[in-house]
């Protein structure tokens, strides 16, 4: 048995901060040592904040999970969320490759990986995954390629059956839900009577729906009226995942898209949304380009880009929400290219003596559209706004890439208790906790996660309160967080 002793003890309800000790017995916790019982260890936690471990409900690390990389564990994560976006490392179905080169850039991890099914994929990973317990959404961009290849648009019967099908098994194998990626092909080109068979099929198991939806620009508040007529036709629980309003153009655009999840909320559709803590969001540089661009994959993209270069710039430069020098090159595939990774596009073109679009081209047509962004879309207003909602969850969207990962990889949880809440004070300590606790444990049916609570699993972060942050940078992404002393999980050290 280990006592966390004399700590302050916030129990992941939101509720007020408590002096006390708190029992960890075995993989649970514990209301303190039965009669004749000893402690194997005791840990002083003066000065100290105890709080249940941390959960990201939104993490991209499906594979990475099983190499054990601490970025998560060291910020105190000891619940993640994976197969977000659309993207899952399961089904392989019939074309195996197909699937991998989907999620190429998304997906990081040893060269071959993938898996038959949820049920392969779980075992695996809670057999291998020693730092943190694994949730897993079934993707329907991995979904759909696993049974049409990178083909867009309306699929045959049989397919979409055996889609239907194999989301099923997915279910009932333990997948906590399901997710969809509406700005990557080919997922983005699903007709909805696709989607509303697959979401009654989440529905019927009773988990849930989380979007990456088909704008966060332009389109921000048709997108988000899109999801919510699925939901209520569907009945299922709703996750808006990252939302944000992108350009500067669009910013006005997010008081009323609060309004418009708030009145749905009131009408009784069960939704909710999530953000990360940062102004820069980062995905794969083929986002920039027209949707039909990417439909058949690799090779037929750069063929169009040879093909229909004029038309493919014209559109490209036509939907950009973002300023070219907001738009970073984060990871290229090649050692040769490693040299444009930290340079935006307006001073990439002024390098090459371009025009920023036939950069992007010809830097996808050198890396064999192998390159990943970084950019920033949102003001500290609207972040502030997104934060304080009740209704948000924070996460990280992290994921690992070849070159220059997002800091929030390494520094998403220590930089919402640290800057977000210490510095600038935008919410209590207790209520940010709560958000990265047991707000996200009720919301996607972690039993036992997310709280203190005697009988709970024993997962525990015991942090500095006073020095508690991040110090992952856009430059320097990959540096630890300060302030985080103890992490358990299941009753284990991880740190």
């Amino acid at each position: 048995m280990i006592l966390l002793k004399n700590g302050t003890i916030l129990d992941g309800t939101g509720g007020s901060a408590r002096s006390g000790d708190v029992w960890l017995d075995g993989d649970r916790v514990s209301a303190g040592p039965a009669q004749g019982q000893g402690t194997d260890e005791t840990v002083d936690c003066t000065g100290l904040t105890i709080a249940p471990g941390f959960i990201d409900i939104h993490s991209h690390s499906d594979v990475m999970v099983l190499e054990n990389d601490r970025a998560k564990a060291d910020q105190g994560v000891t619940g993640e969320v994976v197969g977000n976006c659309g993207f899952s490392p399961y089904p392989l179905g019939s074309i195996p490759h197909a699937v991998s080169e989907y999620s190429r850039g998304i997906l990081y991890g040893p060269e071959q990986w993938g898996w038959p099914n949820a049920k392969e994929y779980l075992e695996e990973v809670n057999r291998r995954a020693k730092l943190a317990s694994i949730w897993s959404l079934v993707g329907h961009g991995s979904l759909r390629t696993a049974h049409a290849g990178p083909r867009q648009g309306p699929l045959d019967t049989k397919q979409v059956d055996a889609m239907e099908h194999d989301l099923d098994d997915a279910l009932a194998a333990g997948a906590c839900g399901f997710s969809t990626g509406f700005m990557y092909a080919p997922g983005s080109s699903a007709p909805r009577e696709e989607v509303v068979r697959l979401l009654k099929v989440v529905a019927r198991h009773g988990k849930i729906y989380a979007t990456h939806m088909r704008s966060y620009s332009f389109q921000l508040l048709e997108s988000i009226e899109e999801q919510l007529l699925l939901a209520r036709e569907t009945g299922v629980k709703l996750q808006l995942s990252h939302l944000q309003a992108v350009g500067r153009a669009n910013w006005d655009k997010q008081r009323k898209a609060l309004d418009m999840i708030q009145e749905a909320r009131d009408k009784g559709i069960d939704v909710e949304f999530d953000i990360y803590p940062y102004l820069a969001g980062s995905t794969v540089l083929t986002q920039l380009l027209p949707q039909w661009a990417l439909d058949g994959g690799t090779e037929t993209l750069l063929r169009r880009l040879r093909e229909d270069r004029a038309r493919i710039a014209q559109e490209t430069i036509a939907c950009m929400a973002q300023r070219w020098e907001d738009v970073y090159v984060a990871s290229v595939g090649s050692q040769e290219g490693q040299h444009w990774v930290g340079k935006n596009f307006a001073q990439i073109s002024e390098d090459r003596k371009l025009d920023p679009v036939e950069c992007v081209f010809r830097l996808l047509e050198e890396e064999n559209a192998e390159v990943n962004m970084l950019s920033f879309n949102q003001s500290e207003d609207n972040l502030r706004q997104l934060i304080q909602n009740p209704l948000c969850t924070v996460i990280s969207d992290g994921f690992y890439v070849k070159g220059r990962p997002h800091p929030r990889l390494y520094g998403t949880f220590p930089h919402l208790l640290g800057e977000m809440v210490r510095e600038k004070q935008w919410m209590p300590l207790e209520e940010a906790v709560y958000r990265i606790t047991g707000k996200p444990a009720a919301r996607f049916g972690m039993a036992g996660r997310g709280s203190l609570a005697p009988g709970s699993f024993a997962d525990v972060v015991v942090f500095d309160a006073v020095r508690i942050r991040a110090n992952a940078t856009y430059e320097n992404p990959r540096r630890q967080p300060e302030g985080i002393l103890h992490v358990f999980r299941n009753g284990v050290r991880t740190l």
